[in-house]
C-alpha cells in the first residue's frame, strides 16, 4: 500500500510540474513586441523633438500622436500577419483533408512510413497508422502535425493578436508621456520613467521565456537608451540647422 501512495504521489506530482505555457496562443509575441515598440518608438520621437527645443504642448501632442499611430497601426499589422499565415495553414489543411478523402490508403502509408523512419517497428508502424485514420479528423489532425508541424485545434487568432498588440503599444507609449500629463516640464523625468519601464519589460520577458531577467533588463534599457539618445541629437542638430 506504501509503494502504491508513493507511486501514485509521485504520478501526481510529475502531472503537476509537467505543464506547458501556451506558446501557439497567439498573444504573448505581439503582446512583447507591442509593449517595447511603445516605449521605444514614443520615447525615441519625444526626445527627437525635445531635442528641437520646442514647447512642452508640442512634445505632448508628439506624444498621443506617436501612442494613436502606433497602436492602431500595430494592431493592424498584426491582424492582417496572423491572418494571412492563419489563411495560409488552412489552406494546406484542405489540401490534407482532400487528400486523406481520396487517397486514404496511401495517406494511411505515408504515416506507418513516417513511424517506421522514426524507430517503429514495421508491423506495429502499419497498426498503429491503421487506428488512427479510422477517425478522418483523428487523422487530419495528426497528419497536419506530423507534415506541416500545426495543431489545426490550436491556430492563432488575428483578433488576439491585433488587441494584444494596441494594448501593449499604447500602455508603453504611455509611460514615457506620463509625467508631461501629470505636469512636469523637462525631459528627465520621461526618460527615467520610460527606461525604468524598459528594464521592467525585460525583466517580466525573462520571467516568462526562463532567462537571465537582469541580463533581459539591461539589454532592453541599453537599446532603448541608445534609440532615445540618438533620435535626442539628431533632433537638437537639426533644431539647430531649421532654427
Amino acid at each position: 500500500m506504501a509503494i502504491i501512495e508513493t507511486e501514485a504521489t509521485l504520478h501526481g506530482a510529475h502531472r503537476d510540474n509537467h505543464t506547458h505555457r501556451d506558446v501557439n496562443g497567439g498573444w504573448l509575441r505581439p503582446a512583447v513586441f507591442g509593449a517595447m515598440d511603445g516605449l521605444v518608438s514614443n520615447l525615441a520621437l519625444m526626445t527627437g523633438v525635445a531635442g528641437g527645443a520646442v514647447s512642452q504642448q508640442t512634445i505632448i501632442i508628439t506624444g498621443l500622436s506617436g501612442l494613436a499611430a502606433g497602436a492602431f497601426s500595430m494592431a493592424a499589422g498584426e491582424y492582417t500577419s496572423v491572418a494571412s499565415q492563419r489563411e495560409l495553414v488552412e489552406a494546406e489543411l484542405d489540401v490534407e483533408r482532400r487528400e486523406l478523402r481520396k487517397h486514404p490508403a496511401d495517406e494511411e502509408r505515408e504515416l506507418a512510413d513516417l513511424y517506421m523512419s522514426r524507430g517503429v517497428e514495421p508491423d506495429l508502424a502499419r497498426e498503429v497508422a491503421r487506428q488512427l485514420s479510422k477517425d478522418p479528423e483523428q487523422a487530419l489532425e495528426i497528419h497536419a502535425r506530423e507534415e506541416l508541424g500545426i495543431d489545426p485545434g490550436d491556430l492563432p487568432s488575428p483578433t488576439v493578436a491585433a488587441v494584444s498588440s494596441f494594448g501593449s503599444f499604447a500602455l508603453g507609449a504611455l509611460l514615457p508621456l506620463l509625467p508631461y500629463l501629470l505636469g512636469a516640464s523637462a525631459l528627465w523625468p520621461a526618460v527615467l520613467l520610460a527606461l525604468v519601464g524598459l528594464f521592467a519589460c525585460g525583466a517580466i520577458v525573462a520571467k516568462v521565456t526562463a532567462r537571465s531577467w537582469w541580463f533581459s533588463g539591461v539589454r532592453q534599457l541599453a537599446l532603448g537608451g541608445a534609440a532615445a539618445g540618438v533620435t535626442y541629437l539628431l533632433g537638437n542638430l537639426f533644431g539647430t540647422a531649421v532654427g
